[in-house]
């Protein structure tokens, strides 16, 4: 019984922890004082405002949007080919190889940041620009990617390829009309899931920027000014409210995708 209360306390400490940083975030994004600190001055949406005469800021939100479209899209079609390639094909050094793909998923950033550096810059010669930051968030995406096309492609039943090929059908064709539109809830769910990662990394972002910072990068250097500070919080809950939306989303096509295949589902990212 006892055992029982303590970790009940501990779940609501640990939840506690967890979200009071982001229940604060709003909090103060809405206080019309300057200076972050309790008692608050009032409620307004004079930070908001603020966030609209910044034009460097516009700049930094275009940057990171390019940055987050094309990574995803780029994350999602080499997550197709993996996942495709794991499900349906075997050939020599299969778990390595998907092993080895996966490793960023417990590679610190920094580690994989200052990695691509040295790639990119020393051995390949480039220049840092948003490519050099699409490249490395691909990096990082791809394995996402992968984890949740897996699912989509094992829970095709493979009969219906089959019965495509025997029809007559190619398999560019099969594909197109048979796989793709079944998997296709995943490969939203994939886009979105690259889209909010890309959005949100900084140390990758911070590492290989060029002249065009991108939005995470462009907070850390508001944060130096303590009277943009307030204006932070307010962008910061911007990006709280759209992260947590394309998330619903993205959980909501996973969840659709299962159910329409008749899988059970065993868990996911909400």
């Amino acid at each position: 019984m006892k055992s029982g209360r303590f970790l009940t306390l501990f779940v609501w400490v640990y939840l506690l922890f967890l979200y009071l940083p982001v229940i604060l975030l709003p909090l103060f994004a809405f206080n019309t004082g300057k200076i972050i600190a309790f008692p608050l001055k009032g409620f307004g949406f004079q930070w908001f405002y603020e966030l609209a005469k910044i034009e460097a800021l516009h700049t930094a939100v275009w940057t990171s949007l390019k940055i987050a479209i094309i990574t995803s899209v780029l994350a999602t079609i080499l997550g197709m080919f993996a996942s495709r390639a794991a499900t349906r094909f075997s050939f020599p050094g299969k778990g390595p190889i998907m092993g080895l793909i996966m490793v960023p998923l417990v590679l610190p950033e920094i580690i994989v940041a200052v990695s691509l550096i040295v790639v990119l810059i020393k051995v390949m010669g480039l220049g840092l620009s948003i490519w050099t930051i699409i490249l490395g968030h691909v990096l990082i995406c791809v394995p996402f990617s992968i984890a949740i096309l897996n699912g989509a492609f094992r829970s095709l039943d493979k009969s219906l390829e089959e019965a495509s090929v025997d029809l007559g059908e190619t398999k560019w064709t099969t594909f197109r009309l048979i796989t793709l539109p079944l998997v296709m809830p995943g490969i939203i769910s994939s886009l979105l899931i690259s889209f909010v990662i890309s959005l949100d990394e900084f140390i990758i972002a911070f590492f290989l920027t060029g002249s065009e910072p991108t939005l995470s990068v462009y907070i850390w250097g508001m944060l130096r000014f303590p009277g943009r500070i307030p204006a932070v919080m307010a962008l910061g809950t911007i990006m709280l409210i759209v992260s947590l939306l394309l998330l619903t989303a993205s959980e909501y096509f996973r969840r659709r995708g299962l159910r329409r295949s008749g899988v059970q589902d065993v868990g996911g990212f909400i």
